[in-house]
């Protein structure tokens, strides 16, 4: 039997399509548990190194929940990064037994970083913040929308709609903490996060859901990826002012009041913040450039795998 294969799955509502590499065989089946079943028996007739797929809205979801409690080494990749793959090799056309092979051959040549054991309870805690947020979202409209209504009725409405939301955010935080704590590592990393001055523990789990990278980087890759790196402007001897673009901009204004509470408690960022000031640096320009500080120093905390402590006077 063959362990060294990767199979390319392309995963539509109805189907699923499979390329495998190196041996080139294809196998279709239904987008179900009878269809996740078959491709399991096929496996075990080739064996398999990975298989590697995109995310695809919520068409990939029980494929993945299936495959990961059979133990299958699954590799999940950005969809723009395949796209990207597939015209660099050259392949233009797109049908779904295309993209299964080009998905086979991106992870033949690539060999992206294959999901860990935790996967579906991130998944999961995914799931439970994008809810969070269209709660907030919703609550911010309502609160708008409370400016402008004269109704009687439609004002008790709107107040009962806010309570709700208030209710159903509390749930959600709930669920987030309890699947947090049933996971060993993502407890211990959300203790230290916690221990940081100014990141509360919404902040915790905001940065362990959308940065789950965290404790994996250098400094450089941490900021970037939050979109907190500065970017140079210049062009012969024109210089245009820095600024910052991309990342995640989720990260990125989680981060913003553990800054601020940083600039009064933590001493070293503190003083960073003092000497930005005086270099006539506005305040809001100069908390931003201690957010990447945050975010690297909680990177480094659990890369280490210790909690905040004030550094002795």
């Amino acid at each position: 039997m063959m362990t060294n294969i990767t199979i390319g799955a392309d995963i539509s509502k109805e189907h699923i399509d499979l390329h495998s590499l190196p041996d080139g065989g294809t196998l279709k089946v239904a987008n179900d548990r009878k269809g996740f079943a078959a491709i399991v028996r096929w496996i075990g007739t080739i064996g398999v190194e990975r298989i590697v797929y995109e995310p695809t809205g919520t068409y990939h979801k029980a494929f993945e929940r299936f495959m990961t409690t059979q133990g299958v080494p699954l590799s999940k990749v950005n969809p723009r990064s395949a796209r990207r793959f597939a015209e660099a090799t050259g392949r233009l056309a797109k049908t779904d037994t295309i993209d299964a092979a080009m998905l086979a051959r991106y992870g033949t040549l690539l060999e992206p970083r294959l999901l860990q054991a935790s996967a579906q309870i991130n998944n999961d805690l995914k799931e439970l913040h994008v809810a969070r947020l269209a709660l907030i979202k919703d609550g911010t409209a309502a609160k708008n929308r409370a400016k402008t209504l004269s109704s009687p009725l439609l004002k008790r409405q709107n107040a009962d709609r806010l309570r709700q939301i208030e209710r159903q955010i509390k749930a959600v935080d709930q669920a987030i903490l309890a699947l947090i704590a049933e996971d060993t590592l993502l407890k211990a990393r959300f203790d230290i996060l916690v221990s940081i001055p100014g990141v509360s523990r919404i902040t915790a789990f905001t940065l362990l859901i959308e940065m789950p990278e965290l404790g994996e980087m250098d400094e450089k890759a941490a900021a970037a990826l939050c979109g907190l790196a500065p970017m140079s402007r210049q062009s012969g001897r024109w210089t245009g002012r820095a600024f910052i673009a991309g990342g995640r901009a989720i990260v990125r204004q989680a981060l913003y009041i553990p800054a601020l509470v940083a600039c009064r408690f933590n001493p070293d960022l503190k003083a960073k913040y003092d000497q930005l000031k005086a270099a006539g640096k506005e305040p809001k320009v100069a908390i931003t450039a201690i957010m990447p500080k945050v975010i690297v120093l909680a990177n480094a905390l659990i890369r280490t795998n210790r909690k905040w402590e004030p550094k002795p006077t």
